[in-house]
């Protein structure tokens, strides 16, 4: 009788999720390729699956690929973390033609990009926290291939960011000051030489942002290029073609999650908790300092920030969905 009772448990169980499912039906969700993305992005996939019953699914993406596809395709539905920055123009051309739709901040303090010098070189040299002082002791910043180099460590190919370092590039003459522009390949590797030389107590020169585990273990110092002018960082710094690039620091940068419209018509409550969802830097600089330190997956990550921090996240949903989450939870 028991095993009859947990065999018809069961079974209205999995009819109810696959109603559920088959009402919300399929979104996918697109994972970044670094860690407060990733993590998000299986945040989202697990509430919108217990909470809403939806059938999701988490594909691979960046920022230029993965907006483009949004705008052009229609798919992915929805992008946890979309740093808009790096995609200004398209999206506003996106949302105006109703394609996409921003639901609100992935990150409540917005993202902080800029280049960096690890704490440890400006304790022994002050002019090391500005542009100045860097090109002029630029022979200390060897290139990891060769050492009769210089280097400048930029985004991957693929990221938003590596427009608008190879425009501050030039308006900022590191070539003619001699540093070679380094793509480090993967998020994995920028992160890798950060480290790589921090633990060597070697000088490291590049591109990198927060909130980020790295950021929060190696204490690192912002390079100041003594001016930030907002409208011309966007107006042109931001852009493939950018004529004349003059030097500016990165503006606080507008962390947004974006969604194709047609998930906003489809799953509304979905939408709704996706317009609430938002985490601060300092929360989610704890959060990816855990992952690196347990070497953690996405999976893993949502598991932990799901299990620790049922006060944050509880705020975003309601009360039923909220209880098929903690019930999901409970059951793992």
């Amino acid at each position: 009788m028991k095993r009859l009772l947990s065999a018809a448990a069961l079974f209205v169980g999995v009819a109810f999720s696959t109603q559920a499912e088959a009402a919300c039906g399929k979104v996918s969700i697109s994972d970044m390729n670094w860690a407060s993305a990733t993590l998000m992005a299986h945040v989202d996939a697990f509430i919108l699956r217990h909470g809403y019953g939806c059938e999701t699914e988490i594909v691979p993406g960046d920022t230029m690929p993965t907006g483009t596809s949004m705008v052009e395709k229609g798919e992915p539905d929805v992008a946890p973390e979309f740093w808009v920055n790096n995609f200004k123009e398209a999206l506003a051309k996106g949302v105006a033609e109703k394609r996409l739709n921003v639901l609100g901040d992935a990150l409540s303090d917005g993202g902080e990009e800029g280049f960096w010098v690890p704490e440890y070189l400006v304790k022994k040299d002050p002019s090391l926290a500005t542009i100045e002082g860097v090109k002029n002791n630029v022979k200390m910043f060897k290139h990891p291939e060769d050492p009769d180099m210089s280097a400048f460590m930029t985004c991957p190919a693929g990221w938003g960011c590596q427009v608008t370092n190879s425009n501050l590039y030039r308006a900022l003459k590191l070539e003619e000051a001699g540093f070679d522009l380094v793509d480090p390949g993967s998020g994995a590797a920028l992160a890798g030489s950060i480290a790589k030389s921090y633990e060597r107590e070697q000088p490291w020169f590049g591109y990198y942002w927060a909130p980020t585990g790295v950021l929060g273990k190696y204490k690192m110092v912002k390079v100041d290029f003594g001016v930030t002018d907002k409208q011309h960082f966007e107006a042109c710094l931001t852009q493939e073609v950018c004529e004349d690039p003059k030097p500016s620091m990165y503006p606080s940068s507008p962390v947004k999650t974006v969604v194709v419209q047609s998930f906003v018509e489809r799953v509304p409550d979905g939408a709704a908790y996706l317009s609430k969802r938002s985490y601060s830097n300092d929360l989610m600089n704890g959060l990816l300092a855990w992952v690196d330190d347990n070497q953690a997956d996405g999976e893993t990550a949502a598991v932990h920030f799901l299990t620790t921090h049922a006060d944050v996240w509880q705020g975003w949903v309601p009360s039923d969905v909220a209880a098929k989450v903690k019930t999901a939870i409970a059951n793992l």
